[in-house]
């Protein structure tokens, strides 16, 4: 299955292997503009045969940045370099798609932070500030714009990041979100902020959307599984495609992984919200893959760190599942 093609909204993947999107901190000039290194990184994957790569966390707004060395999309001059990936990653045969995001809490960039409430992450962080009416309206709008700014790149996929105790999943989450208003209180209210963004996002954009949640926030008075349940039941009626299941940031915790430790999340998000998912984490053997597939665990494997050591894990998977899998032309000889 793990060679199989997957259509998700009228976009089919070649294969059911997707690149994670991982922060590569390489906006040296602190521009958030699109660099050499991008353009290098990304295509080798694709060259690689994975059928689905998510560009890294990209920043709706400035101050919504991890580091000044994040990629950003906040604004128009950053469509350019952007349409440029699309090109070069759309030219070798693979899907792209971005993640948009906001780093809140978290972010680490001179000047004021913003978060739902004024909570700092931990006792070594800044406290933020808590966003008003007015800035939080704002901050959906530069997720909407993000969108629109994406589509015109012309990406296949956007997934907003609503996880790892960034701002969307700072509002969803009680142990971040101690606000009073429409914003905060029961998780209904805590899913308010999610909700508008992805109402808004849609009013630009019709491709595939996914989004990336901490299904398990690993402490006794956060959300749990079953929450994230009843999130991604939500999130299905507005229509997002598929939840990338991923889990921690909310809070420093103590988490132990081992080899496919968050497919159990990924998998009853599936069952129990009949919505596509994702399975990441710790994936790293071909068999390992294609046990999640065919055990109808997800619907397709996240990698990260392994196709940052072996850029054609697809090739090294295939030989391990005895799957004839086609490589690059230039290529043949060696493949």
């Amino acid at each position: 299955m793990l060679f199989t093609p997957f259509t998700i909204k009228g976009l089919t993947l070649k294969n059911r292997i997707v690149m994670s999107p991982m922060c590569m901190y390489s906006c040296m000039d602190e521009s958030g503009l699109v660099q050499d290194w991008h353009k290098i990184h990304y295509p080798a994957r694709a060259v690689g045969q994975v059928g689905l790569l998510i560009v890294e966390a990209s920043a709706v707004t400035p101050q919504g940045r991890i580091s000044v060395h994040d990629l950003g999309i906040w604004s128009d001059a950053h469509v350019e370099g952007h349409r440029e990936l699309v090109r070069l990653v759309h030219g070798q045969g693979s899907k792209i798609g971005i993640q948009i995001a906001h780093a809140g809490r978290k972010s680490e960039v001179p000047g004021a932070i913003v978060a739902p409430s004024a909570i700092p992450f931990d006792e070594k962080s800044r406290t933020p500030e808590a966003l008003s009416s007015e800035g939080v309206a704002e901050t959906i709008e530069a997720f909407v714009q993000a969108a629109r700014r994406a589509k015109e790149a012309g990406y296949d996929v956007i997934e907003i990041h609503g996880a790892h105790g960034y701002l969307i999943n700072e509002f969803l989450s009680p142990l971040s979100n101690r606000r009073e208003d429409g914003y905060g209180g029961d998780r209904d209210k805590r899913y308010r902020f999610l909700r508008e963004v992805i109402d808004g996002v849609k009013t630009v954009w019709d491709g595939p959307l996914f989004v990336r949640v901490s299904t398990n926030e690993y402490h006794p008075e956060g959300n749990t599984p079953d929450d994230y349940a009843y999130y991604a039941r939500l999130m299905k009626d507005q229509g997002v495609d598929l939840i990338d299941c991923s889990s921690g940031g909310t809070v420093p915790a103590a988490i132990k992984p081992f080899p496919g430790y968050q497919v159990p999340l990924a998998e009853k998000i599936r069952r129990e919200a009949g919505i596509a998912t994702g399975a990441v984490g710790l994936i790293t053997e071909a068999q390992q893959a294609e046990e999640i597939l065919q055990n109808e665990r997800a619907d397709l494997v996240f990698l990260g760190r392994e196709l940052l050591r072996d850029p054609y894990w697809p090739r090294t998977a295939a030989k391990a599942l005895r799957v004839e899998i086609e490589g690059p032309t230039q290529y043949g000889r060696g493949w």
